[in-house]
């Protein structure tokens, strides 16, 4: 099981702390729906380093990327970050990931922890063009700063204003007394904040500095278990529930970041002969009427006790106070407002398909 640089400062603070992805995270502190409260309505801070990244550089870089990935990178310019998928030349999905512009030439991609060599051997596969390519995966430690306070919290640890960072932008620049760190306004949580990304080294210092300056705004340290969901309550996929090997981006509502108009890529041909003829199922998002909390993989079921899907992820929402979910369900039955049935415990609990994200700020 492998360490981050932050591990120790987890398991001081009190974190449980569970195997991830093969490494030892910290799942929570204080509890999964205060620390998400947290995140809602203050700042707090996740360690998340062990994310991948792979760092795309030379003449070839932005060919190689065109080809695995179905968004389109040629619309970047430095200092924007785009959200992708890399089809899997089945119909599938080999990772979702982000794709930053650093320079002309020079890309950083982030990859699931699940999948860092997965998706290293599968990009490497399709490296015809000469791209010079760097896993910088153990070098790097990557924090989530998010929440409606965290300009406040953390703009005195930095020279640029991190107000003018806007959403899928970034900056390279001085952060808690270290200089060319990676400010990225790319977060998971939906309640804003940064992503920073900066080496090992530097990783225990930029963490010290980060509750220092923080504390004024009552910052706490989040474990994953909220970062799940809190990404839930707004709709975004996680790679092994709501999207995997066996799921098209179509089918998952990721047509905005298949982008069937740019040059060949891996399963454009697929892709837009299903575009053209529809999909067979879709991932609907749902909230339980009757009580009862869905969980991945139960099944979902219509009003004859018929199977026509099953749940992906599941929650009881902290901000709502509601069971919510995501599955897929065939097409025909996949419209808002739809009554559905998700099968717990041999019961049939009543739920209903809703528009996402399902948590609104007032």
């Amino acid at each position: 099981m492998k360490d981050t640089a932050l591990s120790n400062k987890h398991i001081a603070l009190g974190a449980k702390m569970v195997p991830f992805a093969g490494y030892n995270m910290p799942v929570q502190y204080e509890g999964v729906n205060s620390e998400h409260q947290t995140v809602r309505e203050g700042v707090g801070v996740f360690d998340v380093s062990h994310m991948g990244e792979f760092f795309i550089s030379g003449p070839g870089a932005l060919d190689l990327i065109q080809k695995i990935t179905s968004n389109d990178a040629s619309t970047l310019t430095i200092g924007r970050a785009q959200y992708s998928c890399m089809p899997n030349g089945k119909g599938g999905i080999v990772d979702d990931l982000i794709i930053y512009k650093l320079k002309e030439e020079e890309y950083l991609l982030v990859v699931n922890a699940s999948n860092i060599k997965k998706d290293w051997d599968w990009i490497s596969s399709f490296n015809t063009y000469g791209a010079e390519m760097k896993d910088l995966s153990e070098d790097y430690s990557l924090l989530a700063i998010q929440g409606p306070k965290a300009i406040e919290a953390m703009q005195s640890l930095s020279s640029i204003n991190l107000a003018e960072i806007k959403y899928y932008h970034f900056e390279v620049a001085d952060f808690a007394g270290v200089d060319d760190v990676i400010i990225s306004a790319t977060g998971y949580t939906g309640s804003g904040g940064f992503e920073i990304y900066c080496k090992n080294e530097n990783a225990s210092q930029v963490w010290d500095k980060v509750f220092e300056a923080g504390a004024v705004c009552d910052i706490k340290p989040i474990g994953l278990a909220a970062r799940d969901t809190l990404r839930l309550e707004m709709g975004f996929c996680l790679y092994g529930n709501d999207i995997d090997d066996t799921t098209s981006p179509l089918e998952a509502g990721l047509g905005w970041i298949t982008k069937l108009a740019k040059d060949d890529f891996n399963d454009k041909a697929f892709l837009a002969k299903q575009k053209e003829e529809g999909t067979t199922r879709k991932l609907i998002a749902f909230e339980m009427i009757d009580r009862g909390i869905p969980r991945h993989n139960y099944p979902i079921v219509d009003t004859n006790g018929n199977t026509i899907g099953r749940v992906t992820s599941g929650t009881m929402s902290p901000s709502m106070k509601k069971s919510i979910g995501l599955g897929y369900v065939t097409k025909n039955l996949s419209a808002v407002d739809n009554e559905i049935f998700v099968e717990i415990r041999n019961k049939q609990v009543k739920a209903k398909i809703v528009k996402l994200p399902f948590y609104k700020k007032a």
